[in-house]
């Protein structure tokens, strides 16, 4: 894709990208779709993440606001996101998300679900248990640092080196139906477990512990 092919141009000029494993990850997959269950940083994580997924779909949520800019809502429309609307109903997003994976696009997902800037792990949400378990999807662990630097790196006119590694594809065990809300948090404990072990230790946060555990719900493909 032309637009991607320019995004990296961009990207690679401020970050030093080290995308490997990404690619060869998302390569294994025959096609989508799949939940990439992703750390939320900054702004620079989503664009490199869908860029460097090409040919590979790779899509995620963004904020209504983005299309008011109209740089941003082109870059929205081509990578196909699905609008949040953060003060609404949710129910409509999630439809939305939904049949963008049946067309087996990969969706990026950050459980945290807000910005961490210092890149320590924040306690994650439920949300992407109920997605996971309703699409039957796989979900696909990627996590990335280095980028919390980008803009002491930016003052200095210095590169960021921007780390992404990938854990292993799981599904949550479960039959499609809405887990309570114990289960839930337990789930979600070890998907940010998983996502924990693959970051640094110092940036692992209260994910810690978990990440040296042995999972009970998490099925590894």
């Amino acid at each position: 894709m032309v637009v991607s092919f320019f995004l990296r141009s961009i990207l690679g000029a401020i970050c030093k990208i080290d995308a490997r494993e990404y690619r060869k990850a998302l390569a294994e997959f025959v096609t989508g779709p799949a939940i990439l269950a992703i750390n939320h940083i900054n702004f620079v994580e989503v664009p490199i993440l869908a860029s460097y997924g090409c040919p590979r779909r790779v899509t995620g949520l963004a904020k209504e606001e983005s299309w008011e800019n109209p740089a941003l809502a082109f870059l929205m429309n081509t990578y196909s996101a699905v609008p949040l609307d953060r003060d609404g109903s949710y129910t409509e997003s999630f439809r939305r998300v939904r049949e963008a994976m049946a067309k087996g696009f990969f969706m990026i997902v950050a459980p945290e679900g807000s910005r961490s800037k210092n890149g320590v792990l924040q306690k994650g949400k439920g949300g992407i248990i109920q997605l996971a378990l309703a699409t039957g999807a796989p979900v696909l662990p990627v996590v990335h640092f280095g980028g919390q630097k980008i803009w002491e790196n930016l003052k200095r006119l210095k590169r960021t080196p921007f780390s992404i590694k990938v854990g292993r594809p799981f599904r949550f065990k479960g039959d499609g139906g809405r887990p309570g809300k114990s289960l839930r948090e337990q789930m979600t404990l070890e998907l940010m477990g998983q996502m924990a072990a693959l970051l640094p230790e110092e940036l692992r946060g209260e994910y810690a512990e978990q990440a040296r555990r042995e999972t009970e719900y998490l099925e590894f493909l």
